[in-house]
């Protein structure tokens, strides 16, 4: 990653972590879906509402962790409102590749999401960067069921 692109990835991982985007809780007809990764201690609880449609609605989060967790989680949350689940579906294993395998051209679809394509480099931020992801997956595949899901698992 060259200069210019390194404090671009952290100011808005800063900027993403101290000011989060979507932060809050949906109470009605939301699905539920708490995340953790008891290996730094990063927590989230998603918050999804799915349109009659399948496609995500609204979604909003809770949590506490480190930046790199919390500014994917607000990334992500800006990213997916409004997407019908096929793009949401598209859009959620093009981040897990591009934060898991050497990706020479990430797909624009993931905008400023692509600043995260370094954390590929530290095994351990990955599991910070996935975690509201691995969120959003688990409330996929729930429907209308709370579900706790931990990045510790496969």
């Amino acid at each position: 990653m060259n200069n210019e692109l390194e404090e671009l990835y952290q100011q808005v991982i800063l900027d993403h972590s101290k000011r989060p985007r979507n932060m809050g809780e949906i109470t009605e007809g939301a699905v539920h879906v708490h995340g953790d990764n008891p290996s730094c201690g990063d927590e989230i609880h998603l918050h999804v509402k799915f349109g009659a449609d399948g496609g995500v609605e609204d979604v909003k989060f809770t949590g506490q962790g480190c930046a790199i967790s919390q500014a994917s989680a607000s990334m992500m949350t800006l990213k997916v409102k409004g997407k019908n689940r096929a793009d949401t579906e598209t859009m959620l294993h093009a981040f897990h590749d591009l934060v898991t395998t050497e990706v020479s051209d990430p797909p624009k679809l993931l905008g400023d999401l692509r600043l995260l394509q370094g954390v590929r480099k530290f095994p351990q931020r990955v599991k910070c960067a996935m975690l509201a992801w691995r969120a959003l997956e688990q409330a996929i595949e729930a429907g209308d069921k709370e579900s706790e899901v931990s990045t510790e698992e496969t």
